[in-house]
């Protein structure tokens, strides 16, 4: 865990991609503590002409803007801990994209254990059946 989907209005590449899934992956790491080897990540490319904020696409305001959506297990992270990340991923993707509209979003969503797993089997189960 965790599934970390992305929406992001750029253009797709493989470089750009690789750096998208860097920038991400090494945050939920440093900052959330999530094993790498867990880290399962989806990136959505969306035409600066088809994001709209108040109104106005955002190449019409010459400006970038990323949905980050990271869904952790309910209790495994603080509210500071989800706030340093909110706080890094927005500036790393500022530094990546130039100017970042300030209507972009990241949310980390705590989901209960019992509601949220991979491989078949819920968190909840995993944290009772360590050895399994």
């Amino acid at each position: 865990m965790p599934i970390i989907n992305i929406k992001i209005s750029a253009v797709k590449s493989p470089a750009m991609i690789r750096q998208i899934a860097e920038l991400v992956q090494d945050k939920t790491i440093a900052i959330l503590g999530k094993k790498r080897e867990l880290i399962a990540i989806a990136i959505d490319f969306v035409d600066p002409d088809c994001w709209i904020v108040g109104g106005e696409s955002l190449s019409a305001q010459r400006k970038h803007s990323v949905y980050v959506d990271v869904k952790v297990t309910d209790e495994t992270n603080t509210k500071d801990e989800k706030a340093a990340y909110i706080a890094a991923v927005f500036a790393g993707f500022g530094a990546l994209l130039g100017e970042l509209h300030e209507e972009s979003y990241i949310y980390v969503d705590d989901v209960r254990a019992s509601a949220y797993g991979y491989g078949g089997r819920t968190q909840e189960y995993r944290y009772q059946h360590p050895a399994q």
